[in-house]
């Protein structure tokens, strides 16, 4: 007797076809349901596009029960003072331009000096090469054509510059340093760009298994500009038709409770009209990167 294939119609199409293709294969709901969470989606969407009924809500329902207990809490979150305009670095306290919620966007203000972003730069720029993104379908990386530019990572507390940026970074997002990717530094000369995308792996991509186990799902992004271009080179959020001027020192802090396009998370970097961009990109996962 076939299994019984259920899920909610109004679930992406490609989780309606991962639903189909692993239920064929023979995995259980209870397995598909875990697997779902373990890829970024909350606890709440999982039982929402499967349709679970409450028999098996009931069935495994510590399970569900446990993964939504975390909730959207599970991801970085700057603790807001002094009416909502600074929060505290650490070692420096860092000023709050602007916050959207919905996606919760935060643009700072200084949160790094012209020394350290010198500083960066130097260190960097003789080990620049070619940007790669991830390819989700081996987990692997590739040299893509939406992304022109150049970049290198510092290992996690490379030196004691790094180290420092690091613990500032954990102690404003409220997230361990070790739930960070390794630092990588950009450089976007004229021309160069990185069209809109998202940061979070794609839950049913043939690769992703492969890179989150290296840490979970990212569920955050910061954006540090070292470099002011002469013109062009804004973060834009087309969702919700936001642009943030690369101004040095600045940063912008955006999180994805979900691997999903409803988070609204959906970002990009326009093309640098003159001068050249540099910024350093830190992005967080749910759980200690290895």
């Amino acid at each position: 007797m076939s299994k019984a294939i259920v899920f909610d119609v109004s679930a992406p199409a490609d989780v309606q076809a991962w639903l189909l293709s692993q239920t064929a294969a023979g995995c259980s709901r209870a397995d598909l349901f875990g697997s779902l969470c373990a890829a970024g989606w909350l606890p709440q969407q999982a039982t929402r596009m499967m349709a679970l009924t409450g028999e098996e809500k009931q069935t495994f329902g510590t399970q569900a029960e446990a993964l939504a207990s975390k909730g959207n809490a599970q991801v970085p979150q700057p603790k807001l003072v002094y009416h909502n305009v600074q929060v505290d670095g650490g070692d420096k306290w860092v000023r709050v331009l602007q916050r959207h919620t919905v996606p919760d966007v935060i643009e700072f203000e200084g949160l790094l000096s012209d020394v350290e972003c010198d500083a960066l730069i130097t260190a960097a720029r003789p080990r620049l090469t070619r940007s790669l993104t991830v390819d989700a379908q081996t987990g692997g990386h590739e040299i893509h054509p939406d992304r022109s530019s150049q970049g290198m990572f510092f290992e996690r507390a490379e030196n004691p510059l790094i180290a420092a940026i690091e613990a500032r970074i954990a102690n404003l997002l409220q997230w361990p340093a070790t739930h960070g990717e390794n630092l990588q530094i950009l450089r976007y000369p004229p021309g160069a760009q990185y069209l809109p995308h998202y940061d979070y792996f794609e839950p049913t991509a043939a690769g992703t298994a492969e890179l989150l186990k290296r840490g979970g799902q990212r569920v955050a992004t910061l954006i540090m500009y070292l470099h002011e271009p002469e013109g062009g080179g804004a973060t834009v959020f087309p969702d919700i038709d936001l642009a943030i001027a690369p101004k040095r020192g600045n940063a912008v802090f955006f999180s994805y409770a979900a691997p999903d396009a409803s988070t609204l998370s959906l970002h990009g970097g326009e093309p640098v009209t003159a001068g050249e961009k540099w910024i350093a990109t830190k992005w967080l996962r749910r759980s200690v990167f290895e």
